[in-house]
């Protein structure tokens, strides 16, 4: 069978019996702060595991993209060297929600695999819980498995959770006999062996508990069932592979990775590691740009640069010294592209944002090979023989510089690197970004969780009203319940209805007011910590709120007609900037306030002034249509189809609120809008640039606040016309100041540069030589660091030959400049005696070879640590004797 024959199968299996094929979510799981990437089936379904939301089916089957790189489940560094670890992959899965449980599954399976897939029963094995004498009993009973294939072990294979919290539950796994011929070759090898000989297929989860954050398990609402079965690993088995790379989901690829390298595969280990560490990575890659996440140095980003490097640095290593991973999306997209159309979609800016990730990364490693150049000199100098592990995790983590080719150039230069310390660094570095995804959302959800199953959704009324009469059913502070807030206390309130928006969509959450007989209160804040509920920050100014209260709440006008007004202005510039633009544009996010808007782009450059102009010309030009803004609630699918835009990665419902702009624009939006492009009033572009690779950022105005910022503006003009002493056209009269005080200070330069050539000419002659070397050690107040650095230029070349160092104080702090010239490099480190001098100052600085810069505060200490240059020039001559 073909791996799109086995998806296929595998749906069609399930949706026989009565389930729902659910659409794979996003590799990038918006909703769940715990996760770098979604890395398993079931992460879709968490909040339904949760009992947070109810699901619209009891029973669904889906093939669900998964990313494991980065986080607690990475299997970055293993993939290429063994024949089943991917960073990317597809996993199928079967769930139940509160409807069939064990018997089911197991059976569902059993069935699948031997009926459809026709597997022989005899090689196939199971492995349960230890404890879960239910599972052995429907293995043995149900299908007729022999107890000898039916295999107990312990939590740690067969206890299955998906990350530190959440959902979990004991679990069973099918596995395959391979042959010995796969294996280890051990006479004892079994199930449970590290070996590739059983292999693990299916693995069936009982979910039946949800462990916190201190570890406590709590069981589920409903009992259920999440399955997951790799597509990688059961097609390459059914095509007779004992490889997944060796199946007709990489075969595609590794075909034109040869093409590219004119290396054969299959005839070395080394070249057949690489070339399926990119087949395996340009998946991953692809899969992440479509979805609009860039390559960046933090995050997600930062995950998904690693990827892109370790990539290109294994295409380095088989002899592709250009880019070439771009190219490499045309056979992904071929192959798998009608099942995942956003890669067919994404794949023309995809194409750019890898090329020029791999310029990058080019420019870098050349970078990083001079640093390391630069630590194995200091290295030679001071006679140690050991490169330390921070200085390779620093050139790793900054330049993605890999430490197979820092333990290359250091044999080349009889080092040795410290791999230990490298390692303590990455760990370190993986503990800090696993902890930094936990969110602290996760502390406090499980109060607002208990509210929402307690109360229900909230009832939002803000689409209609700004105000509503509602009753307070929950006083929540610090993570606890009250009866009641006093007087100029804060808390937070959550109400039965509110006319109150809840910061979402990037738009920010209503303030207002909360009335009630001898009741005053501020709302600060609107919120929704968890789907369905609306979670009010308030602050009482008179009287005691208490829980039950019949309040009447105002939502603050102006500022909701500011935001609404900024809102639907993002969409019609979003629409104008794919207009001008072109179809690449996809929206990176956007924040919407009463004050502004800030909408994020992809786009490979930065945006020139008539390109601004057009942009703001067409937003105008909608508006001064007075174009009525539709919404209508429409079925997903039906919206999609009709041309609504949908943010990639936005988790949506069955149904959605579809924002239309006549023919001009049309998304899928929770947010608040007005009733016609006219009540926008004039939109103002304050400013575009970067905020990372390929991502560009614009601020813009509108309504009030436009017309106090052209306003502003005239008032500027006006105000520098006056003191021009000009009645119009002011830039003219500027320009030719600007002209003429240009001209004066090149003129100062021309002076300077001959005061400093005076000045190093009487410098020159305290030169003192030490064992046969000139040493200049100077100090000369007042000079700025590059006018200190010229007059170090001066010296330099009129000495010839010689070691140098200037110091100049000025406005309480000190400046270093220390030159060796080019002769000497090899005996004398100017970065390496900075550093001392400066150090007896009670300084920093370093620098190359050749040249150094530093500074200190302590200038009482300046003339005795620039005396110092002597006794280090000495000691390091006599070092060499």
């Amino acid at each position: 069978m073909t791996s799109k024959e086995v998806r296929n199968a595998f749906l069609e299996y399930f949706r026989q019996r009565g389930h729902e094929i659910i659409p794979s979510s996003p590799l990038i799981p918006r909703y769940d702060p715990t996760l770098l990437f979604t890395n398993a089936g079931m992460v879709q379904f968490k909040t339904i595991f949760l009992g947070e939301e109810k699901s619209l089916y009891s029973r669904v089957v889906s093939c669900q993209k998964c990313l494991r790189a980065g986080g607690k489940h990475s299997d970055l560094e293993n993939v290429g060297h063994t024949a089943r670890h991917h960073t990317f992959f597809e996993m199928l899965g079967n769930f139940s929600f509160g409807d069939y449980f064990k018997k089911d599954a197991i059976f569902y399976a059993w069935e699948l695999l031997t009926e459809w897939f026709k597997l022989p029963e005899e090689r196939l094995y199971v492995s349960v819980y230890e404890e879960d004498d239910e599972a052995v009993r429907l293995w043995s009973e149900l299908i007729g498995l022999p107890d000898e294939r039916i295999v107990r072990l312990g939590a740690k294979d067969n206890f299955w959770q998906m990350g530190d919290t959440g959902p979990c539950g004991p679990c069973s796994e099918i596995i395959i006999d391979q042959g010995n011929h796969t294996g280890c070759g051990r006479p004892d090898c079994a199930v449970g062996c590290e070996c590739d000989r059983f292999l693990e297929l299916w693995n069936l989860v009982f979910m039946q508990f949800n462990r916190d954050g201190s570890g406590v398990l709590t069981p589920l609402p409903e009992p259920s069932i999440d399955t997951g079965m790799g597509l990688e690993r059961i097609s390459a088995v059914l095509q007779g592979k004992t490889n997944n790379f060796d199946s007709d989901l990489f075969e595609p690829i590794i075909s034109s990775i040869v093409s590219y390298s004119k290396i054969a595969y299959g005839k070395s280990k080394d070249t057949d590691t690489a070339i399926r560490v990119i087949a395996d990575h340009i998946r991953s890659i692809a899969f992440l740009l479509s979805e609009g996440l860039m390559p960046s140095n933090e995050g997600r980003g930062y995950v998904l640069r690693r990827i892109i490097r370790r990539a290109s640095r294994y295409a380095k290593l088989i002899g592709i010294d250009k880019p070439v991973l771009y190219k490499l999306l045309d056979p992904v997209v071929d192959s798998i592209g009608d099942v995942y159309p956003e890669l067919l979609d994404e794949k023309e800016r995809a194409e750019k944002i890898l090329k020029l990730e791999e310029e990058r990364f080019s420019r870098t490693l050349e970078q990083g090979i001079r640093l390391l150049d630069e630590v194995v000199e200091s290295l030679r100098n001071s006679g140690r023989t050991l490169i330390p592990g921070d200085e390779l995790f620093r050139l790793y983590d900054t330049y993605g510089f890999p430490l197979d080719l820092a333990r290359d150039i250091a044999a080349d230069n009889g080092l040795e690197i410290d791999e230990a310390g490298f390692h303590r660094e990455l760990e370190f570095q993986r503990i800090k970004a696993r902890a930094s995804w936990v969110g602290e959302e996760e502390a406090v959800a499980s109060i607002y969780r208990e509210a929402l199953n307690k109360s229900g959704s909230t009832g939002f009324l803000g689409y209609e009203t700004l105000e509503s009469e509602s009753t307070v059913i929950a006083i929540v502070k610090d993570g606890a319940y009250l009866d009641e807030v006093k007087e100029n206390e804060e808390a937070e309130i959550i109400l039965d209805k509110t006319p109150f928006y809840a910061k979402s969509g990037g738009q920010v959450g209503d303030k207002g007011e909360l009335k009630a007989e001898g009741i005053r209160a501020t709302i600060i804040n609107t919120k929704k910590p968890i789907e369905g509920l609306h979670v009010h920050a308030i602050k009482v100014r008179k009287g005691i709120l208490t829980l039950g209260t019949k309040i009447k709440c105002f939502v603050d006008h102006s500022l909701r007609m500011a935001t609404m007004r900024n809102h639907t202005a993002t969409h019609l510039l979003h629409a104008s900037l794919r207009a001008v633009l072109g179809d690449h544009v996809k929206q990176s996010g956007s924040f919407v306030t009463p004050e502004r808007l800030r909408f994020d782009f992809t786009h490979f450059s930065p945006l020139d002034r008539k390109e601004i102009e057009s942009i703001e010309d067409i937003v105008n030009e909608k508006i001064l249509e007075n174009i009525r803004v539709e919404t209508s609630i429409m079925n997903i699918r039906d919206a999609i189809a009709s041309g609504a835009t949908a943010l990639f990665g936005e988790r949506y419902g069955d149904k959605v609120r579809v924002v239309k702009i006549s023919n001009f624009s049309s998304e899928l939006c929770g947010g608040t809008h007005v009733n016609a492009t006219g009540d926008i009033g004039p939109f103002k572009i304050l400013s575009e640039g970067s905020i990372a690779s390929s991502i560009r950022r614009i601020e813009a105005v509108t309504g009030r606040v436009a017309l106090e910022h052209f306003r502003n503006e005239e008032y500027e003009l006006k105000k520098i016309a006056e003191m021009l002493k000009v009645s119009e056209r002011p830039s003219q009269k500027l320009e030719r100041f600007l002209n003429e005080m240009w001209g004066l200070e090149k003129e100062v330069e021309k002076l300077k540069g001959r005061a400093a050539s005076d000045s190093s000419s009487l410098i020159i002659e305290n030169v003192r030589a030490i064992e046969g070397i000139k040493v200049v050690a100077h100090r000369v107040d007042g000079l700025e660091q590059k006018d200190l650095r010229l007059l170090a230029d001066n010296i330099r070349d009129k000495i010839g030959s010689g070691i140098l160092i200037l110091a100049s104080a000025k406005d309480g702090q000190a400046s270093f400049v220390a030159m060796v010239t080019k002769d000497l490099i090899n005996r004398f480190n100017a970065g390496a005696i900075l550093k001392k001098v400066a150090a007896a100052a009670g300084g920093r600085g370093g620098g190359k070879p050749e040249m150094a810069q530093g500074g200190t505060k302590e200038i009482k200490k300046l003339d005795s640590a620039l005396e110092s240059i002597y006794d280090i020039v000495r000691k390091t001559v006599n070092s060499e004797k």
